[in-house]
């Protein structure tokens, strides 16, 4: 088997428009969660959105027509941005567009006279649009499993590499705050009125965000980046426990991370970036999972008191900041984190700190009991 790398990247989020800025936001301990109304649901809620203006900005500079939605503008330029560093183009038979997503262009069944076919709110009808913009000649892969969404495209994109079917993948993840994700949420009584805690006593609850991110996946050694890793390996898996509470005792995230591991019990990695949605049973559950696993001395954090629960976007976001921390020896506090409150004996990092890393493991957890783990080595 070949073996698989991460190389060049992006995000666009309410911190920025790029992975450096992004990642200098989080090292001066920036949020992109501000108390809000939003659209016609009168409570306030915790939400990172980003700013419209700052939106229609980057797409005049990028000559992106009115044509498109929202996402698709936003997922049009983190693309484009990724494809500008590495040179490639989706127009090779060798390159393929997977996007990862929960929702899509959900928002437009909000409009009365919605800005483009309100048939786009199909999944696949949005990839194509996307991919017809930059001439793709593969049809784009959709993955949309609930909030594993973004970690798994990673996880499949480095399967279909590794078995010759393509030489470099470019996987997208995008998701935005809109009224059907805020209210869906809110009648699971999910919804924090404050800077959600993962893993702290005093959680109680997610905090929504939207944002894009992408990455490329690539045998070729020659579009690496400074940042690249090597996939090691990744699995899913699920629980089957309830169409919306994960399994009490962590089953399904630990087969995810045993799977992962199968290859290299030997490794014990260096730090974990965790779902961490800072709900009473995501995190207690991850928490009992990471022990089982042996981990319980791995500094373990959290990105959603940072940018919120960005859903199919969080696994691609979440790996590129993960990834970008560990190219430069840092680890990134879990903000929102002051006191222990789940009963797995887990380490979170409470503040910002230089140290080496080398491995790195990245978990996922969702609706409908899905799981999964990706391990990432330094070159």
């Amino acid at each position: 088997m070949p073996e698989v790398f991460t190389s060049y990247n992006n995000i666009i989020s309410p911190l920025g428009f790029t992975t450096k800025d992004n990642y200098s936001a989080l090292l001066n301990n920036q949020s992109g969660i501000q108390n809000k109304s939003f659209g016609k649901l009168n409570d306030l809620f915790c939400l990172a959105t980003i700013q419209e203006e700052k939106i229609k900005e980057y797409a005049v500079k990028a000559g992106i027509e009115s044509g498109f939605t929202k996402l698709e503008s936003l997922s049009i330029l983190s693309i484009q941005d990724v494809l500008n560093q590495s040179g490639i183009s989706l127009k090779e038979k060798n390159t393929l567009l997977i996007y990862s997503t929960t929702k899509g262009n959900v928002d437009l069944l909000e409009y009365n006279k919605p800005p483009v076919s309100k048939e786009r709110a199909y999944l696949s009808k949005m990839t194509e649009a996307i991919g017809n913009y930059f001439g793709a000649t593969n049809i784009p892969l959709v993955i949309s499993n609930a909030c594993i969404s973004g970690l798994l495209a990673i996880i499949i994109a480095k399967r279909m590499i590794a078995e010759g079917l393509y030489e470099n993948i470019i996987v997208c993840g995008g998701d935005l705050v809109t009224e059907f994700t805020v209210s869906g949420f809110k009648s699971f009584n999910a919804l924090s009125t404050n800077l959600c805690k993962p893993f702290d006593a005093r959680r109680d609850g997610i905090n929504l965000g939207e944002a894009v991110s992408t990455i490329l996946i690539t045998k070729n050694k020659s579009l690496l980046s400074e940042s690249s890793t090597h996939i090691l390996n990744g699995a899913s898996a699920n629980d089957a426990n309830h169409i919306s509470g994960p399994s009490r005792n962590g089953d399904g995230l630990l087969q995810a991370i045993e799977n992962t591991f199968s290859k290299h019990k030997h490794i014990l990695p260096d730090t974990i970036n965790a779902h961490g949605t800072a709900t009473p049973y995501n995190d207690e559950m991850e928490s009992i999972a990471f022990e089982r696993a042996g981990l319980t001395r791995v500094p373990v954090n959290s990105l959603k008191g940072y940018y919120g629960h960005t859903l199919g976007a969080a696994g691609v976001l979440e790996t590129v900041i993960a990834l970008e921390a560990a190219h430069h020896n840092q680890l990134i506090k879990s903000a929102g984190f002051s006191e222990h409150g789940v009963s797995g004996k887990i380490s979170v990092i409470n503040e910002h700190k230089k140290t080496t890393i080398n491995t790195v493991l990245k978990t996922a957890s969702g609706f409908g009991g899905c799981n999964a783990a990706a391990l990432f080595a330094k070159l």
